[in-house]
């Protein structure tokens, strides 16, 4: 009888095991940063195809439109490709700075994939490769942001990695580096680079070479070719964070703030619909921003209603009365507000409602209990059947 009460025991104890650990298997494959491989075809007055990725939960696989540019595929004339997280299951192949583009396009999964694009009405997407050859390595690459001296025309940037000697480009000058609407030049090179050098008007001026670490840097360049650089933006780093005072309509449950820098497309937020809006003084809403957002939408009911783009200063407090989706106002001083408007924040749309944070491990409570009972159950049958064979004797 010991013995099949231990083997039970023993049973019960190692599927306890066996259910706690399927929590920590899916978190392993949610934090998984796994690519894939996007091919596209595009036609040929399409320049610098990007892509624009995302998943089904809103979450974007870069941080501003138009994404990620493509690089050319040197065995497969007129092909591009990109490596996206193998999450993002929604893409938008776009090109010419974002202003001709497909529509959505939804993924299988984690395949490669291949998108033939003849317009911007028309893309086929298929798993069945479409290049020869082998697809290259995915090799993570870090930017490198540039501002030049107006003499400075179509500045590039040549890299390389010290003491081997690896250069990234075929020739000098390197890689023509994109313009931004913010005054700066963009470029990316793979995480082994140490080493660069910015030159412009054909390679005939050029800064000395500037060692690097393998992180976003800015580097500013004068007219003399003397550069000094920073691994933060100089435009963000000495402005101050804000805060967005909101009176949203009553109706409007869960008010969240999207918050961004136009026109270059740098989001506050990770993904739609922004952050919750939080309890302030004097019955406001609250949320403080970086100090660099210029644009703002307040919206509610899970982002179903929005204001549209509201342009704002930067670098100050501002606060927003919305009365409806199309109606609101702007000051950058507290203003005098009718609280018995419906435009109040209430106490229902100001207080979050009380969540219970569960663990993964918890769902796998009633499974435990299940096996415990059964358990029991055999553990009584034994006993039962035990008797029955002693009276029998």
């Amino acid at each position: 009888m010991s013995k099949v009460i231990k083997r039970v025991a023993t049973f019960c104890f190692m599927a306890v095991l066996l259910i706690a650990m399927i929590p920590q298997t899916i978190k392993a494959d949610e934090t998984s940063d796994a690519k894939k491989a996007v091919y596209v075809q595009v036609p040929k007055d399409w320049e610098a195809p990007c892509v624009w990725a995302w998943d089904d939960d809103g979450n974007n696989a870069f941080e501003a439109w138009p994404g990620e540019e493509m690089d050319a595929d040197t065995i497969n004339e007129g092909w591009y490709y990109i490596w996206v997280p193998a999450w993002a299951n929604h893409v938008i192949v776009n090109a010419n700075e974002g202003n001709v583009q497909t529509a959505e396009q939804v993924l299988e999964g984690e395949k490669d994939c291949w998108i033939t694009v003849t317009g911007a009405d028309n893309a086929n997407v298929t798993y069945d490769k479409q290049t020869k050859g082998k697809t290259p390595e995915y090799v993570e690459k870090f930017a490198i942001h540039a501002k030049v001296d107006d003499s400075w025309k179509n500045p590039c940037l040549w890299a390389w990695s010290v003491p081997d000697g690896t250069n990234v480009f075929d020739k000098w000058p390197g890689m023509e580096m994109k313009q931004n609407d913010n005054g700066w030049y963009t470029a990316k090179v793979p995480v082994w680079v140490n080493s660069i050098i910015i030159n412009a008007n054909d390679g005939s001026v050029q800064t000395e070479d500037i060692s690097i670490d393998a992180a976003e840097v800015w580097v500013t360049v004068d007219a003399d070719g003397k550069a000094e650089f920073s691994y933060t933006d100089p435009d963000k780093q000495e402005v101050p964070n804000i805060t967005v005072h909101v009176m949203a309509p009553s109706d409007w449950d869960s008010p969240c703030l999207w918050a961004w820098s136009a026109p270059d497309g740098t989001n506050a937020f990770g993904s739609w619909p922004g952050e919750a809006l939080e309890e302030g003084e004097n019955g406001w809403l609250v949320k403080e921003v970086p100090g660099w957002v210029n644009s703002l939408i307040v919206n509610g009911n899970e982002g179903s209603v929005q204001t549209s783009d509201i342009s704002v200063d930067t670098g100050k407090d501002v606060w927003l009365v919305v009365k409806d989706a199309e109606n609101f106002e702007v000051s950058y001083e507290e203003p005098q507000v009718d609280t018995t408007e419906d435009v109040q924040a209430t106490e229902d749309a100001t207080e979050a409602p009380e969540v219970t944070e569960k663990s993964d491990s918890s769902n796998a409570m009633p499974i435990i209990l299940m096996i415990v009972v059964a358990a029991v159950v055999i553990v009584v049958i034994v006993v039962v059947i035990k008797k029955k064979k002693a009276k029998n004797k």
